[in-house]
């Protein structure tokens, strides 16, 4: 039995340790919003925060988040996600959407940590995080007009 907290709630789950906790998030328990791009941990759309931080659930086994917390986009709250999902909707970042959750993530992370990043900041955080419509632009411009509102 792993024991974590997913989005703030204790998680109880019967899996092998070793199994890639983007698998048991999407198929075990039904939290579909994590995806799966590339399976390598290059592309970062099945991010989520791993007691804080930013980490690739396709290379992560769900043994390792025993006792951990984690938070996937479901779970989402706080000034900061709130900020994050504003300007994304206001600056029009997704195109096809696919990658955005795991940008959304990379973004919360990038702003808990630091809430005036200069651009070449928001280029490093959000690197591993590729986007196949390249609205990197729109992502950039998002993550200012986020810190803008959390008056940084």
């Amino acid at each position: 039995m792993i024991r974590f907290t997913l989005n703030g709630q204790p998680k109880e789950i019967e899996a092998d340790p070793d199994k890639p906790l983007l698998w048991v998030l999407r198929d075990d328990l039904g939290l579909t919003g994590t995806k799966y791009g590339c399976g390598q941990a290059l592309c970062g759309a099945c991010t989520v925060h791993i007691d804080g931080a930013p980490t690739r659930s396709c290379q992560t086994s769900v043994g390792d988040v025993a006792g951990k917390n984690v938070l996937t986009i479901e779970g989402l709250q706080g000034e900061v996600a709130q900020a994050v999902q504003t300007s994304w909707i206001k600056l029009d970042v997704p195109q096809c959407g696919y990658c955005q959750s795991g940008q959304v993530m990379a973004a919360i992370a990038l702003l808990s940590a630091n809430r005036k990043p200069s651009d070449s900041e928001i280029d490093d955080a959000m690197s591993g995080n590729l986007c196949r419509c390249a609205t990197y632009h729109r992502i950039r411009a998002a993550v200012h007009e986020a810190s803008r509102l959390l008056g940084a």
